[in-house]
């Protein structure tokens, strides 16, 4: 298939690009930048000039595509701006086409608020951090449009060894006498790795069942206690403590996003496994953490 990923530079969007090039996918990428289109091809996908705040600079021009990939988002208090504006010209484009497309949305795992103890799944009701309610007037929008096949998928926290929602951790490990850890060491994350995800992605573009939705979980919850623990471990030598950073600080700090990186969630996978055959492989955070390179 053809298929245009937008965000194909991002934490997300990278490696969903080279697996889908891996998989025999022709992949096209948004590029707003020089470095960006290096970056895509590099990558083995070819870059198309844009910028998804102006979406009419680049539809016009657009290549046939049978599936669109939208993992792209701006951490700012105008994202939800922004994708409005993206959807209401990107939509109508697709669905006056004669050839159906795949249209698969990322929505979020903070879409579903704090669980505690209790594992969500995609029946359980939503509870959005604020800063994020908007994503559920988005996803309305694309389940209601007539002319695409949409496909929800909703990643846990994306993470790489040192990299994604453990950078840093990894950067307190080495630069600092503690590691932070946001709300506290009961707070735990559902986590998914990169490249398990980027397989999940192109699951969905292959067999996703229109207006379907997946969680993209690997490991339920682990908690950000024993995440630091493991960098402190690999780390060792100088004695690190835990420093808890409030949610209200790191709000002040990052924006009111940032305040999803304090609840504290469980979210199972199982549905993606099931209904798509999703066989994640990096099961163990804590180990690959620890790893010694």
């Amino acid at each position: 298939m053809r298929v245009l990923v937008l965000g194909g530079t991002g934490s997300i969007g990278t490696p969903i690009v080279r697996t889908l090039v891996k998989r025999g996918h022709e992949v096209l990428g948004l590029a707003r930048s020089e470095a960006a289109a290096k970056k895509l091809g590099a990558g083995g996908a070819r870059s198309i000039p844009g910028d998804i705040r102006k979406p009419k600079e680049w539809l016009g021009s657009l290549p046939q595509c049978d599936a669109v990939i939208h993992a792209a988002c701006e951490f700012d208090d105008a994202m939800g701006e922004i994708e409005q504006h993206l959807l209401a010209n990107l939509l109508p484009y697709l669905a006056a086409r004669a050839q159906t497309a795949k249209f698969i949305y990322t929505g979020g795992c903070w879409l579903f608020g704090a669980t505690s103890d209790r594992v969500a799944t995609e029946t359980t009701p939503f509870s959005p951090l604020p800063a994020f309610a908007w994503s559920l007037q988005h996803m309305r929008r694309i389940l209601e449009t007539s002319g695409i096949e949409p496909v929800i998928i909703h990643p846990a926290r994306v993470y790489e060894r040192d990299a994604g929602v453990f950078s840093g951790f990894a950067r307190d490990a080495e630069e600092r006498r503690s590691i932070r850890i946001l709300g506290g060491e009961h707070v735990r994350w559902p986590l998914v790795h990169s490249e398990d995800l980027a397989d999940l992605y192109a699951l969905a573009l292959e067999k996703g069942v229109a207006r379907e939705s997946c969680i993209g979980s690997a490991i339920d919850g682990l908690s950000v206690g024993n995440i630091a623990r493991a960098f402190a471990r690999r780390n060792g030598g100088v004695e690190r403590r835990l420093e808890i950073v409030s949610a209200d600080e790191i709000a002040a700090q990052l924006g009111e996003w940032a305040r999803g990186y304090a609840l504290d969630q469980q979210l199972s996978g199982e549905k993606a496994r099931s209904s798509l055959g999703w066989v994640p492989a990096h099961l163990d955070p804590e180990s690959e953490i620890q790893f010694i390179t």
